[in-house]
C-alpha cells in the first residue's frame, strides 16, 4: 500500500484545491503547521520525512509553556506539496474549512526518526519563523483506534513565551487573517512603511590580530552570503553586497521578517546555512535546493525613514535590539550576538571549532558605505575569493577536470595564484564545466609560469570561487588550496589581491629605546608630520611633559591610522603596550578595580606614540597621594563662532576672582579652540572640596555675567557663550597635560604662556610641532601652590551670594 492511498482515497481533487500529490524531498526536511477551521478548529503539524508529511492535528495548537501537554491526534500522510498549502476546502469535502498556513520552516530529528516512531517518542528541533527550539511528541497509551500523541516544549531560550496561538492570527506566508482567505483578499503588507532602496555595505578590513583599547565590541564572522534586507511595503527584498536582488533565491526565508518590528527598515546582516547546517559548502547546497536558512543582522542603517547611518553603532545597536525584540528566539533570523569576553580567548575556542573568525568594530564609529578600519576582521584561516582563469585536464574518466587555474586583480592586471583541485564534489565539477564552455579563450589572461601552464584551458575571468589555503610561497603561490564554493553575489573585477588587508609595512626605527613602527606613515595629513615625528617630538620634549605628566593617571587618545583615521579615549592599558607605559591600579567609582596607565620617562611618552596615542591627558593628583589632587582647572569651552578675544577676556576675569580669592593662577593654550586657567594647589584638599570649590568659582561669573558665562555643559545655555568647565576637578577626570600635541589639523599643541604673552596672542593654535620646541617652563611665571582654606571657601560663598542678590 502507496503511503498517500489514505490521503488519496479521502478527497475529490476535481472539487478541492489541495495538492494531489508532488513535491521534491529537500536538502534539510521541511515544517508546517496549518491552522484548519474545519469542523473543530485545530492545528496541522506537518514533518517532512521519507518522500511524505507525517501529519497530525493539534487539538489546541502548540503551547511554549514546558508544563502544558497538547493532544496531537496522528492523522494520515500528505504530499511534500501540501506544507505550503493555504486556501479554502469547499463544502462536501473531507476537511471543509478554512485552512491558514501558521508556520513554515525546516525541521531537525534530534534521534533516529523510523525508531522514534516505533519507539512513540519523536524529539525535535524546530526552525519555523514562529516556533522554535526543542520539542517533544510522546505517544500515548490508550486503548482508541486513532493514535494520540502529546507535543510538549522542551525548557530552552524558546520556552516560556507568550501563547502562540493567541499572538498568531495572521497567516505567516500572506498576513491574512482567516475571514481574508475564505474570500480571496489579496496578501497583506506587515511592513506598511516606503520600502528604503538598498545600499553599499560597510566592509572590513583583514589584520592578523585583535584591536587593543577600550571602545571595541567583537562579533562572529560568519561563514555566509552577506546581505542587505529592504522591509517595507510590497514585501521584504534582499540583496547581495553588490546589489544583486537575490529575494527569489532566499524566498524561503522571507515569512520570518514579519516577526521584526517597524514600518520600514534597511537591515544588514549575513545569511548562512540554517536548520542544523554548518559550512559554506552546506550554504552553496541550500541555494540550489531553496534552504534553509537562518539570518543574522548585524546592523540598521534605517528605520521608518530615517538615516541612521551618521549615529555611533552602539546606538545603532540599540535600535537593532528594539526591532529585534519581537522576533522568537532560535529562529531562521536572529541577532548577531555582541562578545564581551576576552576577544583572544573566544577567538581560539571559535577556531578550534572550526569558525571563520572574529570581526572587531568601533562602538562610536559611524556606518560607511565602503571598506573602513572601523571593521576589522580577523581570520581563522587563510580563505579568500579567487577568479578562475581555466581548467586542467584529468586523466581520470568521468571528471570534467583535474584542478582550476586561479587569479586576482593587482591594480594592474591579473595576476596568476596557482591551482586548487579539492574539496569539489560531483554536481560542483559538472557545474564548473557548463560555466566554463562559453568562456572558452585561446590565451591565458596573465602571465603563467610554463610549468604551470601546460595542459590548461583558458577562460575569460567571469566566474569567483572561495578557497582556503595554508600560506602563499615566496614567488605568490598557494599551497594547501582547498575549494569552498562558488561566489555568485561578487563579479569577477571586485576580486583583487589582499585588497582588503591593513597594511602597516615592516620598517621599524628605534627611538628613546622603543622600536616604532610604520615611521613613514603621515598622521597629519598636510603638515608633513609623520608617526616618527610624533615619536621624535615626545622624546625631545620629555623633560617639559614629564614635569607634569610624569607619575599621573594617563589617558590617550590615539588615532592609528593617523588624523584621517579612526579616533578613541583610551584611559585603561591595552594588551601589546610597550612595557614603558607603567600600570597601577586603582578603585573606580562602582567599586571595581582596574588597571590605569601612567608614565616616567621618554621611553614612555615615545611607547604611547608608538601606539598610535597624539594626545596626552592627564590626572589632576599623582600616584603617590591619588586622592589629594595638586592642580584645578578651569577649561574655558566658547560656543562656536566666538572670537578668541572672548576666550582671553574670559581666561583674565577668572584670574581676576582667583586673584581676589588668593588663588594665583597661569594659562595653558589648549591647541584647540580655548584657555585652561590653571591653578597649582597644595595637596591637602580631596577631589569633593576641589570640585565644589571650581563649581563655585564657575557659578560666580556665570551669575555676574549671565550673557558671557555658563557654568552648565548643556549646548543650548552655551548660545553665544563661553562655559566656564569646572569638570576637569573631579576624580577620575582628566585635562591635556602641557606640550602635548592635539590629534587637529596643522599639529598643534598645548603650550604654557604667560599672562603677559596671552594678551597677544590671537589663537588656542599659537604653537605647532615645530615652534613648541623651542619653548619650556621658564616662560610661564608658574606661581607657588596654595591650598584651599576655609577663609577662602567662605570669602568665595560671600561673593556667589552678593551676586546672586545684585
Amino acid at each position: 500500500m502507496d503511503r498517500l492511498d489514505r490521503y488519496i482515497e479521502k478527497r475529490d481533487f476535481d472539487r478541492t484545491p489541495e495538492p494531489r500529490d508532488g513535491g521534491a524531498a529537500h536538502l534539510a526536511p521541511r515544517y508546517s503547521i496549518q491552522k484548519h477551521d474545519a469542523t473543530a478548529t485545530h492545528f496541522d503539524l506537518r514533518l517532512e520525512w521519507d518522500g511524505v508529511l507525517l501529519s497530525w492535528a493539534v487539538t489546541k495548537g502548540p503551547s511554549f509553556q514546558t508544563s502544558e501537554k497538547r493532544l496531537a491526534v496522528r492523522t494520515e500522510d500528505h504530499p511534500l506539496s501540501y506544507v505550503d498549502f493555504e486556501g479554502t476546502i469547499p463544502k462536501g469535502n473531507y476537511g471543509a474549512g478554512t485552512v491558514m498556513l501558521w508556520d513554515i520552516g525546516h525541521w531537525e530529528p534530534l534521534i533516529p526518526v523510523e525508531k522514534a516512531l516505533k519507539k512513540g517518542h519523536l524529539e525535535m528541533r524546530l526552525h519555523g519563523a514562529r516556533l522554535s527550539g526543542d520539542w517533544h511528541l510522546v505517544r500515548m497509551k490508550t486503548k482508541e483506534k486513532r493514535e494520540n500523541w502529546l507535543l510538549i516544549k522542551s525548557d530552552d531560550d524558546a520556552a516560556g513565551a507568550r501563547d502562540p496561538v493567541r499572538r498568531y492570527r495572521r497567516s505567516v506566508a500572506t498576513q491574512r487573517t482567516m475571514r481574508e482567505i475564505a474570500s480571496d483578499a489579496p496578501a497583506v503588507d506587515t511592513h506598511e512603511g516606503a520600502r528604503p532602496k538598498s545600499s553599499k555595505p560597510q566592509l572590513a578590513t583583514l589584520v592578523d590580530e585583535s584591536p587593543d583599547g577600550d571602545g571595541w565590541w567583537h562579533e562572529l564572522k560568519f561563514d555566509g552570503y552577506r546581505a542587505l534586507v529592504a522591509l517595507g511595503q510590497g514585501g521584504p527584498r534582499i540583496f547581495t553586497r553588490n546589489g544583486k536582488d537575490w529575494t527569489d533565491r532566499f524566498e524561503s526565508l522571507l515569512p520570518a521578517f514579519a516577526e521584526i518590528d517597524c514600518g520600514s527598515a534597511l537591515l544588514d546582516g549575513e545569511i548562512v546555512a540554517g536548520a542544523g547546517l554548518d559550512g559554506f559548502s552546506s550554504l552553496q547546497k541550500a541555494l540550489s535546493a531553496g534552504g534553509p536558512f537562518r539570518f543574522y543582522g548585524f546592523d540598521v542603517l534605517s528605520r521608518d525613514g530615517t538615516d541612521l547611518t551618521g549615529k555611533p553603532l552602539h546606538e545603532r545597536r540599540d535600535a537593532l535590539e528594539a526591532m529585534f525584540a519581537t522576533v522568537p528566539p532560535l529562529g531562521p533570523v536572529q541577532l548577531s550576538p555582541v562578545i564581551e569576553e576576552d576577544a583572544d580567548e573566544v577567538l581560539e575556542r571559535v577556531c578550534a571549532a572550526g569558525g571563520e573568525g572574529l570581526v572587531a568594530k568601533r562602538t562610536d564609529a559611524p556606518y560607511r558605505g565602503t571598506r573602513t578600519k572601523a571593521w576589522r576582521k580577523i581570520k581563522c584561516t587563510r580563505r579568500d575569493e579567487f577568479v578562475v582563469l581555466g581548467w586542467q585536464e584529468s586523466d581520470k574518466k568521468g571528471r570534467p577536470f583535474a584542478s582550476l587555474a586561479l587569479g586576482a586583480h593587482d591594480g594592474e592586471g591579473w595576476r596568476y595564484v596557482g591551482k586548487v583541485g579539492t574539496g569539489f564534489d560531483g554536481d560542483q565539477m559538472d557545474d564548473y564545466a557548463s560555466a566554463m564552455r562559453p568562456l572558452a579563450r585561446k590565451t591565458p589572461p596573465a602571465d603563467v609560469p610554463r610549468s604551470e601552464a601546460r595542459g590548461v584551458h583558458w577562460v575569460t575571468p567571469r566566474i569567483v570561487v572561495e578557497v582556503s589555503y595554508s600560506e602563499r610561497t615566496d614567488d605568490g603561490l598557494l599551497r594547501h588550496a582547498v575549494h569552498e564554493g562558488r561566489r555568485e553575489d561578487k563579479p569577477a573585477g571586485s576580486v583583487r589581491l589582499e585588497e582588503d588587508r591593513m597594511s602597516d609595512g615592516d620598517k621599524r626605527i628605534d627611538v628613546a629605546g622603543i622600536s616604532v613602527s610604520s615611521p613613514d606613515r603621515e598622521v597629519f595629513p598636510g603638515a608633513g608630520c609623520t608617526k616618527l615625528d610624533v615619536a621624535r617630538y615626545y622624546e625631545d620634549m620629555a623633560d617639559r611633559i614629564l614635569e607634569t605628566a610624569a607619575d599621573r593617571p594617563l589617558s590617550l587618545v590615539r588615532l592609528p591610522e593617523g588624523l584621517e583615521g579612526e579616533r578613541f579615549f583610551q584611559k585603561h592599558a591595552g594588551k601589546g603596550f610597550p612595557d614603558a607605559i607603567k600600570r597601577m591600579e586603582i578603585e573606580e567609582s562602582d567599586g571595581d578595580r582596574a588597571d590605569y596607565m601612567y608614565v616616567t620617562d621618554a621611553a614612555g611618552l615615545v611607547g604611547a606614540a608608538q601606539m598610535g596615542a597624539l594626545e596626552l591627558h592627564i590626572w589632576g593628583s599623582r600616584r603617590d597621594r591619588l586622592e589629594r589632587p595638586d592642580r584645578m582647572v578651569f577649561d574655558l569651552d566658547p560656543d562656536e563662532g566666538l572670537g578668541f578675544d572672548r576666550v582671553r577676556d574670559a581666561a583674565a576675569e577668572v584670574r581676576e576672582v582667583l586673584d581676589g580669592l588668593g588663588l594665583p593662577s597661569w594659562p595653558l593654550l589648549t591647541g584647540g579652540k580655548g584657555v585652561h586657567v590653571v591653578v597649582p594647589l597644595r595637596r591637602s584638599a580631596g577631589w569633593d572640596t576641589v570640585k565644589l570649590f571650581s563649581r563655585l568659582v564657575a557659578t560666580l561669573m556665570a551669575t555676574r555675567a549671565p550673557d558671557r558665562y555658563v557654568a552648565q555643559m548643556s549646548k543650548a545655555k552655551r548660545k553665544g557663550r563661553i562655559f566656564i568647565d569646572w569638570l576637569r576637578n573631579e576624580r577620575g577626570a582628566t585635562a591635556i597635560a602641557p606640550f602635548s600635541l592635539r590629534a587637529r589639523p596643522g599639529a598643534p599643541v598645548a603650550v604654557p604662556v604667560s599672562w603677559k604673552e596671552l594678551a597677544h596672542l590671537d589663537s588656542a593654535q599659537a604653537f605647532d610641532i615645530s615652534s613648541a620646541r623651542e619653548r619650556d617652563w621658564s616662560v610661564a611665571d608658574i606661581p607657588a601652590a596654595v591650598g584651599i582654606s576655609e577663609d577662602r571657601v567662605e570669602r568665595l560663598e560671600q561673593a556667589l551670594e552678593k551676586a546672586r542678590d545684585a
